[in-house]
């Protein structure tokens, strides 16, 4: 199956699951301050890890969760949608903080990426 990833040749390797990591995170909202894009690099892995997201507010109120259970590829790209009481967009600062494990040890690499969604003129 190497054959449908064209970057599975990447320099240094796929790695073993103690040596997994984030490469790069973002959190892009989008315009109607709804959803969240969230984009997510990851080591080349020789054993699929998995991943858990969430996203908070500047009270610590948990907005939005997603599970990745063994993706596929190391690049992914997911929306996540803000929960709130009303259907009213939010604004103001967030934490998306994002965890990479295997379920048979410990956490391998936990990163927060603060973000801001500006009010809507």
């Amino acid at each position: 199956m190497e054959f449908f990833f064209p970057d599975i040749e990447s320099p240094g390797g796929r790695k073993p699951p103690a040596e997994v990591r984030f490469e790069d995170i973002t959190a892009e909202p989008y315009p109607d301050g709804r959803r969240v894009r969230v984009n997510l690099h990851i080591t080349p892995f020789l054993e699929r890890p998995y991943i858990e997201l969430e996203i908070t507010d500047n009270n610590g109120r948990q907005l939005a969760t997603a599970s990745v259970v063994e993706p596929m590829t190391w690049k992914l790209e997911l929306t996540l949608h803000l929960r709130r009481p009303s259907a009213e967009p939010v604004d103001g600062d967030f934490i998306l903080a994002a965890r990479l494990f295997y379920p048979d040890m410990d956490d391998v690499d936990r990163r927060e990426v603060p973000f801001e969604i500006a009010p809507d003129d």
